[in-house]
C-alpha cells in the first residue's frame, strides 16, 4: 500500500492530502484510497533489546543476551468506496537470542482485517480538518506457543479494536494527527493447567488484558506529495494484568506498557500510483514488562487501480 507501515506489534504515520492521492494506509492514519484502488506492501522489520522492564524495574537481560525479533509482513489495502477502505495483513515472525539455551520460534502469526471510514473532511482556515474511524479484528492463524515468552511470536488471543483518528492537514504540507483505540482481547490456550497470577490459577486458559493504544504524529509532505516525513509517538497500555515476578519469565497475563518515539520516511516514485519505498526507526523510551527495544524497518509498496 502506498501509505503503509508496520507495527507491533508493534509500530508510524500521516494525513490526508488536499490534492487527489493514491497512497497506501494503516489502520491508525488518515490516509484513504480511492474507490477501486489496490495497494500491496511488503515490510521487513528488525526489533532487538538486551534490557527489559521487570514490572517497572529495568533489568539487564543476562540470561539470554540480546533478543531479536524479525518480521516480514505482506499487506493489502483496497478502496471499497470513496469513504470506506479495507486493510488486511498476515505477518511471518521469527525470534532468537544471542545467549542461553532456549530456541526461538518462527511462523505465521495473526490475520488482521481492518475497516476504515472517512467521516469528515472540512476546510478550516489554511488547512483541512479530518476525522476517521477504524474497526479491526485479529485472530491467530499459526500454531504457535503463546506462553513461551519472550520467544513466542504472539499472544494467541482474538482481538477486537475500535479507533478514532483526528487531524489537521495544512495547505503547505504540514500535518498533525492523533488517534486512540480501545482494544478488547480474549483468552489464549496454554500447554499447562496451572499458573500463578496474583495467586494460584488452575486452568489451561489465560486472560489477555485489554488495552488502550495512542498514536501521534507531526509530518510533512514535500515534492508534490511524493515524499512523506514524520516524527511519531506511540503508547500501548494494558488496563489490567500482573507484573513479571523476580527472575521469572513473562506470560500473556502481564500488564504490558510501552512508549516509543520514532521517525518515518516514504517516497513515491510517481505521485499517483506505482512503486514506492518506506523506512522507519522506533525507540522504546519507557515500558513495563517489556523489552527496551530498537526497531528498524524497510519496505516496498505498489499501488494500482482495478475498477
Amino acid at each position: 500500500m502506498k501509505k503503509f507501515y508496520w507495527s507491533v506489534v508493534l509500530l508510524a504515520l500521516t494525513f490526508l492530502s488536499y490534492v487527489p492521492n493514491a497512497h497506501a494506509q494503516l489502520p491508525w492514519d488518515e490516509i484513504m484510497m480511492k474507490k477501486g484502488e489496490f495497494c500491496f506492501a511488503g515490510v521487513y522489520e528488525n526489533n532487538s533489546w538486551n534490557k527489559y522492564w521487570e514490572g517497572t524495574y529495568l533489568r539487564e537481560n543476562a540470561n539470554i543476551g540480546t533478543f531479536t525479533r524479525q518480521m516480514f509482513m505482506p499487506m493489502l489495502a483496497m478502496g471499497l468506496g470513496q469513504k470506506i477502505n479495507l486493510i488486511t495483513s498476515l505477518p511471518y515472525i521469527s525470534t532468537k537470542a544471542s545467549g542461553g539455551t532456549q530456541a526461538g520460534q518462527s511462523g505465521i502469526q495473526d490475520l488482521s482485517v481492518s475497516l476504515k471510514v472517512d467521516w469528515l473532511q472540512k476546510q478550516l482556515g489554511k488547512g483541512r480538518l479530518l476525522f476517521l474511524s477504524n474497526v479491526h479484528f485479529n485472530t491467530p492463524v499459526g500454531n504457535y506457543l503463546s506462553d513461551y515468552m519472550p520467544f513466542s511470536i504472539g499472544v494467541g488471543a482474538p482481538e477486537l479494536g475500535i479507533r478514532g483518528i483526528g487531524g489537521y492537514k495544512m495547505d503547505n504540507g504540514l500535518v498533525f494527527r492523533a488517534s486512540m483505540a480501545y482494544i478488547w482481547r480474549g483468552q489464549t490456550e496454554i500447554e499447562r493447567d496451572y499458573y500463578y497470577q496474583d495467586g494460584s490459577v488452575y486452568s489451561s486458559f489465560m486472560n489477555v488484558p485489554n488495552a488502550l493504544n495512542i498514536h501521534g504524529a507531526i509530518g510533512y509532505w514535500a515534492f508534490e506529495n511524493r515524499l512523506r516525513l514524520e516524527a511519531t509517538y506511540m503508547t500501548f497500555n494494558c488496563l489490567s494484568g500482573d507484573d513479571i515476578r523476580s527472575y521469572n519469565r513473562p506470560q500473556p497475563t502481564n500488564k504490558m506498557e510501552v512508549s516509543q518515539v520514532g521517525a518515518w520516511a516514504q517516497y513515491y516514485i510517481k505521485a499517483d500510483r506505482g512503486l514506492g519505498a518506506i523506512a522507519y526507526v522506533n525507540q522504546t523510551i519507557n515500558g513495563r514488562n517489556m523489552g527496551k527495544a530498537t526497531t528498524i524497518g524497510v519496505g516496498l509498496t505498489y499501488q494500482f487501480k482495478v475498477y
